[in-house]
Parts: structure tokens; sequence; C-alpha cells
């Protein structure tokens, strides 16, 4: 019996390795922007652009895009409160 040798990368793998990688959600995302900045609108807002990247992307990877949106809503929510309360603190008005 012989012994698998290691995986050695090669140049591709290795200059590929240093490029960040795109979630599902993120390619929808920014493909729906792309086309909507082609459009002739006059504005372009975050729900049209969310919309649109979610019909975009293929119904199995849709819970997950739909997990990332809600844990960044929470995060948001949790940064909003932690720097009103940091104001708070200091006897700033929000």
């Amino acid at each position: 019996m012989t012994m698998p040798t290691p995986f050695e990368p090669d140049a591709f793998d290795r200059i590929t390795a240093r490029l960040p990688h795109l979630s599902a959600w993120q390619a929808a995302w920014n493909q729906a922007a792309d086309e909507l900045n082609d459009m002739p609108l006059v504005e372009i807002y975050p729900e049209d652009i969310g919309r649109l990247a979610f019909e975009l992307l293929p119904e199995h990877e849709r819970d997950e895009a739909l997990g990332a949106l809600s844990y960044c809503w929470w995060a948001a929510m949790q940064n909003d409160r932690e720097q009103l309360a940091a104001h708070t603190d200091k006897g700033e008005q929000p």
C-alpha cells in the first residue's frame, strides 16, 4: 500500500489563495448593484439592490443569504445600542 503524497499547490492555487472569497450573497449583491447602476434611475436604494440580489440567487443559496442579512441587521442594531450607551454615559445627547 502506498501513502498518498501531500497536496502540492501549483502557481494558480498560490495566487488565488490570496484573493478574497465572495459568498453567493456578495456576488449577487455586486451583480444587482451593477445592473441597477446601468439603468436610468434617479436614485438607487439599498433595498432595491437587496431585493434584486435575493432574486438573482439560486433557490438553494437563499437560506444562507437570509441568515447573513439577519446577522448584519442584528450587528448593526447592537452597534447602535453601544454607540448610544457610550454617548449617554458621557452625558451627551444622541
